[in-house]
């Protein structure tokens, strides 16, 4: 097989490029302007015969024969609505053609074929069955021969293999748009699920480093008075907070700018809760005890990612609100669940309503990796409590 050369291709794309632009332009009409200019165009070759031949000598064509012409191009006008029943139109007045004494000779019958087209194209199946059975009983009655039947039967059936090679495009550009419409849609719900992580955890982030900071630069005026190396170890707690909060947001843009979820960064785990732990509990402000009971499973890593923002988010909530005098931290592993609980002895259910964006992204989080959270004032008891439960079992 020969390559095709460069002019070759310069001559296809200039043939097809007008052919393509002028089939948009088709598309886009009004349908019943297209099917009265199918009608038309099929009336103007039917009567082509009146046109080219000549009648007997001495007379002209008979009228009916242009009655009939026009009875059998004109149905193609309401194809769409009424296909079967527009077909049998033309095929009957067709079929009248042979009581019209002396016409021209019609090679064929073109709004019946067009509409033959539509059968295939829209009509149901009954329908498709019986114009098929109709036209066949009908071209050999009418015809008279089996030769003429034949090629008959040929060109009416290619007319309906037409209808149904488009019909069945049709179907297919029809699903390949409800798929793209269904990706685009989850295109859209990912990228919301991305914003909404993305907005939870630049809030933990700057929320839990912040009041870190708040914390101990309002203690720096008391430490400054108790010596030099407590005042020294705030502003150490101040820098860390600051570096670590830096260091995720730089992580979170990474991931802005990248684009992509697989570039994410490692993100925190429950590896990560004890040093979270220590470093609050450092800084002078609250005294923040873990405990860890049960035999530990398995979780996602979103529920890992989970378990420790909940905790941040917990820890922040006591530094900003409860002015607590201690808090525990305690992860509890029990059948298929872990239950994450953060206790303080503080006013924290005085002072919040328990509806800020915290608790919200809190019971988020919880909700996202199939478990649950609560948070509310601590039973028979002073001080708050926010307790979540992410199953294990979700990891297998």
């Amino acid at each position: 097989m020969q390559p095709v050369t460069g002019l070759e291709r310069r001559m296809v794309t200039a043939v097809a490029g007008p052919l393509a632009a002028v089939a948009d332009r088709l598309r886009r009409l009004p349908p019943m302007v297209v099917d009265s200019g199918l009608a038309l165009a099929a009336l103007a070759a039917q009567l082509a015969p009146f046109v080219s031949a000549d009648p007997p000598a001495g007379r002209s064509w008979p009228v009916g024969g242009y009655l009939v012409a026009v009875a059998v191009s004109l149905p193609v006008i309401l194809r769409r609505r009424f296909p079967f029943w527009m077909l049998m139109a033309s095929e009957l007045a067709a079929a009248a053609y042979t009581l019209v004494p002396d016409g021209p000779r019609q090679p064929l019958w073109y709004g019946a074929l067009i509409a033959m087209f539509t059968v295939g194209a829209r009509a149901p199946r009954w329908q498709r069955i019986s114009a098929i059975v109709i036209i066949a009983w009908g071209a050999f009655i009418f015809t008279g021969s089996l030769e003429t039947a034949a090629r008959g039967a040929l060109l009416w059936t290619a007319a309906y293999a037409m209808g149904r090679a488009w019909a069945s495009r049709q179907e297919h550009v029809r699903i390949l748009q409800e798929r793209a419409l269904h990706l685009e849609r989850e295109r859209e719900l990912e990228a919301e699920r991305e914003r909404s992580r993305i907005a939870r955890d630049m809030h933990d982030i700057l929320a839990h480093g912040v009041s870190i900071m708040i914390a101990q630069a309002e203690a720096g005026p008391v430490l400054m008075r108790k010596g030099p190396e407590r005042t020294e170890a705030a502003f150490d707690a101040i820098a860390a907070a600051g570096r670590d909060a830096m260091g995720q947001l730089r992580r979170i843009l990474g991931v802005l700018e990248a684009g992509g979820e697989r570039l994410r960064a490692p993100q925190p785990t429950l590896a990560d809760i004890p040093e979270l732990v220590e470093r609050v509990s450092s800084n002078g402000s609250v005294p923040v005890t873990l405990t860890v009971s049960g035999n530990p499973g398995k979780l996602t890593a979103d529920a890992e990612i989970a378990a420790y923002r909940i905790v941040q988010e917990a820890l922040t909530n006591v530094m900003k609100h409860a002015r607590a005098r201690t808090v525990t931290v305690a992860l509890e592993w029990s059948g298929g669940d872990l239950a994450v609980t953060v206790v303080d002895d503080g006013d924290g259910a005085v002072a919040g309503d328990g509806l800020g964006r915290g608790l919200n992204g809190i019971r988020e989080r919880a909700v996202s990796c199939g478990g649950s959270a609560t948070a509310g004032a601590v039973p028979d008891g002073r001080g708050f409590r926010v307790r979540a439960l992410l199953p294990v079992a979700a990891a297998r």
